[in-house]
């Protein structure tokens, strides 16, 4: 489950575009688009080098500008970030990228509202916009509108149908609506699409835990961990597998374990009505 939101909050996208300019900016210019792997320290001069030349088109400032409140981002300061992604709307108010980034940087503050404000008006600009879509769909489940989060997850898969990801993602955010067999075969199209992956397999073992499939879950949860060894999640539902096939000494043991590595996730599966 939370490995599920942690990999949604990471849709920032590092891809920079390109400001035309002459040869004279060139070293600017590679260093503000992270040509070579630049630091992020490396690209925010370039790109306020660029900026502050003030020779640039109107559209390559917005690059620019662009890049720089990427970089921010990446170092974490978010403001910083969301006021270059103001200054990129702007000056050229069609370029979607920077109104998905800014709706990723509100995100990653915790303000939900206007982070889902700001990937609707980048899906308003490319209804096809698939990472606006993934990201609008992290900050729905944040606030619990598991609903809205699986519409968003259809548009994607519609779109892109083999992010195992999405499927997983999906599965999950059906899951908490209680539609649990459309959630299994999310899920196991996730696995379908990638064997190793200890989310999919996590978020299948909570949908057999509440259809009440202990052994199942057991297998699902067993092979999440021998693959992610440090799972709170699947430690904790593993757990409560075993407790419920009469395994007192186990799922103690995995509870225990589970509440080494994250001391409050029981809060969590009491909020998923798991206990």
């Amino acid at each position: 489950m939370a490995s599920c939101v942690i990999l949604l909050l990471l849709g920032l996208p590092a891809r920079a575009q390109t400001p035309k300019q002459d040869d004279s900016y060139l070293k600017t210019v590679e260093l503000c688009n992270s040509v070579e792997h630049a630091s992020l320290e490396a690209r925010i001069d370039g790109c306020t080098a660029f900026i502050n030349a003030h020779h640039g088109a109107t559209k390559a400032l917005a690059i620019a500008y662009n890049n720089r409140g990427n970089a921010y981002a990446e170092t974490g300061d978010y403001d910083r970030a969301i006021h270059d992604f103001d200054q990129s709307i702007g000056l050229n108010p069609a370029y979607t990228k920077p109104f998905n980034n800014r709706g990723v940087a509100y995100l990653r503050k915790g303000e939900y509202d206007l982070a889902i404000k700001a990937f609707d008006e980048a899906i308003k600009l490319d209804p096809n916009y698939v990472d606006a879509y993934f990201n609008r769909a992290a900050a729905h489940l944040r606030k619990s509108e598991y609903d809205h989060a699986t519409r968003d997850y259809d548009e994607v898969l519609r779109r892109q149908p083999n992010l195992e990801a999405v499927w997983n993602a999906r599965c999950w955010a059906r899951a908490m609506t209680g539609a649990l067999q459309a959630a299994l075969e999310d899920c196991d199209k996730a696995i379908q699409l990638a064997a190793n992956s200890a989310a999919a397999y996590d978020s299948r073992g909570l949908i057999h835990l509440k259809m009440g499939q202990w052994g199942a879950a057991v297998d699902d949860y067993g092979s999440a961990l021998r693959l992610a060894p440090n799972m709170a999640s699947a430690f904790y539902g593993r757990g409560l597998a075993r407790l419920k096939q009469g395994d007192k000494a186990g799922g103690d043991t995995d509870l225990s374990a589970a509440e080494a590595i994250q001391a409050r996730i029981g809060e969590d599966f009491a909020r998923y009505g798991l206990r």
